[in-house]
């Protein structure tokens, strides 16, 4: 985003923890229009700091920055604290952008990835929930091939970065790797290691995240004929979520048409070319906004089969980046003007 005003008050909620520190810097990056920065962390980070375009803002409290009344709260601190606090900064005028699980299944909550469903949105929409990062790199790629071709049912296969569970599972990783004794937020180690396991599992085999694939994809497409099956897997790599899709199509294809459809959608990035050893990688997905998609293939049997090889910094488009564009397109359709 490319503005010379800057007058718009911005809460970042959860400002210390990896998303809210990666919203800083998509802020700074993307020159949203900070008038006020109002960095809110939890009581056991009273009297940090956060770096912000060159300075150093002291953190304050939830209570102190609903008393500021900010244009816009951008929050990552948890689902109990989305819960308890969006609606109370709702309440004051202040439109939430959150990136918790809380909204995102809600009938009367939007969920929104904007080059997907951003049109969706209204003067009315006060709370607006951030997707899943795993669901968000995956519709940026589906929204293109389900708008020529129809998708009918999917099977989703993720390979997912430590920093999707945070701080703590970073610190892991690393101390198993200079073998020393780790504080465990994982089960079992994870260097050297892939755990079938991310989040909690439910009475019907899947984990929450494999679910969350399944129902946020209908709501974000605004399609409930589409049927996604997803195992998700955590792996000893802080670059980013990888997603391997077989998607089932209710039309021919041809594999040009749908390089061209996903290279021409806002934010994805072709990488298809393997006699090359040019595919889609975390290692240079780090630190970037797009969604990066390679290897596609027709099935060996299905002939409306289609493979694909998805990866995206979960820090960014899975999380940040996705939340400060939701204020973005606010932002230009005249929300705070």
């Amino acid at each position: 985003m490319n503005t010379s005003s800057s007058n718009l008050k911005v809460a970042v909620v959860g400002a210390t923890g990896m998303v809210g520190q990666t919203m800083l810097q998509v802020l700074e990056q993307r020159r949203f229009p900070v008038g006020e920065l109002l960095p809110v962390a939890s009581a056991k980070s009273m009297g940090r700091t956060v770096a912000f375009h060159g300075k150093e803002i002291p953190v304050m409290s939830m209570e102190d920055a609903l008393a500021a009344r900010p244009n816009v709260a951008l929050f990552s601190a948890g689902g109990s604290v989305s819960l308890e606090w969006a609606p109370r900064f709702a309440e004051v005028g202040t439109t939430v952008v959150d990136n918790s699980s809380a909204w995102r299944m809600s009938a009367h909550h939007k969920l929104v990835v904007p080059e997907v469903n951003g049109a969706s949105l209204s003067g009315e929409d006060m709370i607006i929930a951030n997707p899943n990062c795993t669901t968000m790199q995956l519709v940026m790629c589906l929204k293109p091939i389900h708008d020529q071709w129809t998708i009918r049912r999917g099977v989703v296969n993720t390979y997912q970065s430590v920093t999707g569970t945070g701080q703590a599972a970073v610190a892991q990783l690393e101390a198993e790797r200079q073998g020393l004794e780790a504080q465990r937020v994982y089960p079992h180690p994870i260097h050297n290691n892939c755990l079938p396991h991310c989040d909690d599992f439910q009475d019907n085999g899947y984990t929450r995240e494999e679910m969350k694939v399944h129902h946020e994809t209908k709501k974000i497409m605004g399609d409930d004929a589409i049927q996604l099956s997803c195992t998700a897997v955590r792996v000893p790599v802080m670059g980013g979520h990888s997603e391997s899709v077989f998607l089932e199509l209710d039309r021919d294809f041809e594999l040009s048409e749908v390089r061209k459809a996903l290279g021409a959608f806002p934010g994805v990035v072709v990488e298809d070319e393997p006699h090359r050893e040019r595919y889609p990688m975390p290692l240079h997905a780090q630190g970037k906004d797009e969604v990066f998609v390679g290897r596609l293939r027709r099935d060996l049997d299905h002939p409306r089969g289609l493979h694909l090889w998805i990866v995206s910094d979960n820090l960014r488009k899975g999380a940040a980046t996705n939340t400060v564009q939701i204020a973005e397109h606010l932002h230009g359709a005249g929300r705070w003007s």
